[in-house]
């Protein structure tokens, strides 16, 4: 399952920014259309992977992983094809973004309700700042080969070897051998509304998973809504080289992998209750730091050491509160949860990217970033104060 997930995100890495540039240089799109391509795709397959959850919860996970994945291989390679066939248009891309974001959705919460039954309780941690490791490490590797790909072989080839990543990963999971739990007599019901919104009520009514919902939501928005901005900033406004651009945020990322692989030492030592209140403060304070950005080697420089002390206090949180959250979900509500957990994520970072956008013509993009800054000092305030609350519910 590891590997199945190390090559899909090797492939995903490899094939980042592969959409835009067909947007551009084989449709000739505008800055209204790419940003839309990201964020009414992000939006929509959010809205489709609604009813997801329930349909997965009340069946077996490890095909509904495979079937995801071949969706999106199928979704992929049908641009190249239509490439070819001179057939290719803006709307396709839309629609492969969709569908390629609702299969994400639905992968993470099927693959996340399967972790928990195949790995103990106490070795979760273990296994998710793995998975940790991988997504940073797949984000410091791939896009600066996905960027050399796209130079010398063009996007379509690229998209390529994403759509292939995604087969590699389906055959990965099929050779799993272990066998899954069939779902309990009765479970596999008649789906209703309530079960649409089991997800979002489980949440709600947890002491420590409400609080945290609210603030990696709110968190990982405002994160996401500064970096089109920022590259605004350091490509138009002050000059910074492509190049420079693509090093400022790709070597940061070996903090990812860093603090994920440091998790379990830094839990065992300070606590569970203590990684998820000062690493979840810490990763607020540091982007603010963007809105200093000046250019040369100073602000590289600013944008170096900002990027990695954000994403080195991501991979420590991330890794425990994965863990959390599994740990800390009932089993039998567990796609719904990590379903409605993504779906609104992935809504509200793209309601929040096009409003961040416009905020940033209006204001300009130094003043975007600096409110976005602002904004997440205040984020800490939702992360569950009380130890007690934490070891309680275990």
């Amino acid at each position: 399952m590891w590997a199945a997930y190390a090559v899909s995100a090797y492939g995903t890495g490899l094939g980042f920014g592969a959409f835009s540039v067909i947007a551009i240089e084989v449709l000739h799109a505008g800055s209204a259309e790419v940003a839309a391509l990201s964020s009414c795709g992000l939006a929509i397959g959010a809205l489709l992977a609604v009813p997801l959850g329930p349909w997965m919860e009340f069946r077996a996970k490890r095909p509904v992983m495979i079937a995801m994945d071949v969706l999106r291989f199928a979704a992929l390679a049908s641009i190249p094809v239509a490439y070819w066939l001179n057939a290719l248009s803006f709307a396709q891309l839309l629609v492969v973004s969709t569908v390629a974001a609702a299969a994400k959705i639905a992968f993470a919460a099927a693959s996340g309700a399967y972790l928990k039954t195949i790995v103990p309780a106490d070795r979760l941690l273990v296994a998710t700042s793995r998975f940790e490791s991988t997504t940073w490490s797949a984000t410091v590797v791939g896009p600066p080969l996905g960027g050399a790909a796209i130079g010398l072989l063009g996007p379509v080839i690229t998209v390529i070897f994403d759509a292939v990543s995604y087969l590699l990963s389906a055959l990965g999971v099929t050779a799993i051998r272990v066998r899954e739990q069939p779902p309990e007599p009765g479970q596999a019901r008649a789906r209703r509304w309530g079960d649409v919104v089991e997800g979002w009520r489980s949440i709600l009514a947890h002491d420590t998973l409400r609080p945290l919902f609210f603030n990696t939501v709110l968190v990982n928005s405002l994160i996401m809504a500064g970096e089109p901005v920022a590259s605004v900033l350091m490509l138009s406004h002050l000059g910074f080289p492509v190049w420079q651009y693509g090093l400022a945020f790709a070597l940061p990322c070996l903090g990812g992998l860093i603090g994920s692989r440091l998790s379990p030492r830094v839990m065992a030592r300070i606590g569970e209750h203590a990684v998820l209140r000062v690493f979840g403060t810490l990763r607020a304070c540091w982007p603010i730091g963007l809105a200093f950005l000046r250019p040369g080697l100073p602000g590289l420089l600013v944008v170096m050491v900002t990027e990695f002390g954000l994403i080195l206090c991501i991979g420590l949180f991330n890794s425990v509160f994965a863990a959390h959250r599994l740990r800390h979900t009932e089993p039998g509500k567990l796609s719904r949860v990590l379903t409605a957990w993504s779906v609104t994520s992935s809504a509200t970072i793209a309601v929040v990217t096009v409003l961040w956008g416009l905020l940033a013509q209006l204001t300009g993009p130094r003043a975007a970033l600096a409110l976005a800054g602002a904004l997440l000092l205040v984020t800490p305030v939702l992360l569950p104060r009380k130890e007690k609350v934490l070891s309680s519910v275990r």
